[in-house]
C-alpha cells in the first residue's frame, strides 16, 4: 500500500438497495468445467439436473484439493484436520466473516456446502476461505465522448458506457477490478483500494492533493449492483466466492473518467472498455454490467 492510498481518507459507501439477484434457479457452471484452475485436477462431472445438494446422486465422487500455496499463510484458514482451527460457521469470526449473503448455508461433515450446489470438486482449492471468500468488485464507469459529445449507439440511439476493465494474470480474462475484503476491512475500503491497486497502479504517481480528495469524493457514494454468490471458477463444494459489486459512475468524465489508467502488479493490462451484450468476461461479471446499462439508460 503506498503512501498515497494511506493519505485518502476511507468512507463507508452510501449504497442504494437496487441490487440485481441471480435468480435461483440459476445453475453455476464455470466452476463445473475441465480442470480445476491451477491444477491437473479434473473437475467431476455433474449433469444441471443434478447440481442441486437435494438431488439424490449415488455416484458422485469427487477429488479433494487444497493447493499447497495455502500452507502457513496468515491470510488463509488452517486445514480442517488442524485441531486448534474451530471456526464458527455462518457468524462473524472474530475478524473474519464467515456468514453468507445467500443465507444460512450448511455444514456436513464437518465442512461448510456451497450454497449453489455440487461443484465436482470437494475441499477448498486455491481458496484461502473455507466456506464463504468474500470479494469486492467496483464497477467504474463514464460515458463515451468525441469532442465532449456522448457517442450514440447506431442500433439502439442509445449512449455508450464504458467501464474499467482489468486483464487477469491468471486466465487473460478480462473482469472487473476487483479483490478480496481483508479481516475486518469494510468493502467499501476493499473497493476503493482495489481500483486504486490494480488500475492506477497504486497511484504511482503522486497526485495532488486535489486529486486526491477528489478520488475519496468519488468513492464515497456507490450504487450496489449485486451482492451474492458469484459463478468463480475456483469455487469448490466446500469454499465458494461471493462479491459485493458497486457501480461508481463519472457522468461528466472529469473526475476518476478523465485519468490514464495504469495496470497495477495484480492486472496484466488495463483499459476503457465498452458495455456490450457481447463481452466475454470472468465469472459472472457480465451480468453486473448489464444491470448498470439498464439502469444509466446505455445501450446493451
Amino acid at each position: 500500500m503506498t503512501k498515497f492510498f494511506v493519505a485518502v481518507v476511507i468512507h463507508l459507501c452510501m449504497f442504494t438497495t437496487s441490487a440485481l439477484r441471480i435468480p435461483k434457479s440459476m445453475v453455476h457452471k464455470k466452476c463445473r468445467d475441465g480442470l480445476y484452475p491451477f491444477s491437473r485436477v479434473k473437475r467431476f462431472s455433474i449433469p444441471d439436473s443434478l447440481v442441486p445438494w437435494a438431488a439424490v446422486f449415488e455416484n458422485y465422487n469427487p477429488p479433494e484439493y487444497e493447493s499447497s500455496v495455502l500452507s502457513n499463510k496468515d491470510w488463509a484458514d488452517p486445514p480442517l484436520s488442524d485441531p486448534s482451527f474451530k471456526p464458527k460457521w455462518n457468524e462473524l469470526d472474530g475478524k473474519v466473516n464467515r456468514k453468507s449473503y445467500e443465507g444460512e448455508y450448511s455444514i456436513s461433515d464437518g465442512r461448510p456446502m456451497n450454497p449453489a450446489g455440487r461443484t465436482g470438486v470437494k475441499g477448498r482449492g486455491v481458496l484461502g476461505k473455507w466456506g464463504p471468500n468474500h470479494a469486492a468488485d467496483p464497477i467504474v464507469t463514464r460515458w463515451k465522448r468525441v469532442d465532449g459529445a456522448r457517442v450514440l449507439d447506431t442500433k439502439s440511439n442509445k449512449p455508450v458506457l464504458q467501464f474499467c476493465a482489468i486483464q487477469r494474470h491468471d486466465c487473460d480474462e478480462w473482469a472487473l477490478p476487483g479483490g478480496m475484503v481483508d479481516p475486518g476491512e469494510s468493502v467499501s475500503a476493499t473497493l476503493k483500494r482495489e481500483f486504486i491497486e490494480e488500475a492506477f497502479n497504486g497511484l504511482a504517481k503522486e497526485p495532488s492533493e486535489p486529486e486526491l480528495r477528489m478520488i475519496d469524493d468519488f468513492f464515497e457514494n456507490g450504487m450496489e449492483i449485486y451482492r451474492g454468490y458469484v459463478d468463480d471458477p475456483r469455487n469448490t463444494d466446500n469454499a465458494w466466492i461471493e462479491t459485493c459489486a458497486v457501480n461508481f459512475h463519472d457522468d461528466d468524465g472529469r473526475r476518476v473518467g478523465k485519468f490514464s489508467l495504469e495496470a497495477g502488479d495484480d492486472a496484466k493490462s488495463v483499459r476503457w472498455t465498452d458495455l456490450d451484450a457481447g463481452l466475454s468476461l470472468y465469472a459472472n461479471h457480465a451480468e453486473f454490467l448489464k444491470r448498470v446499462a439498464e439502469i444509466r439508460g446505455a445501450c446493451w
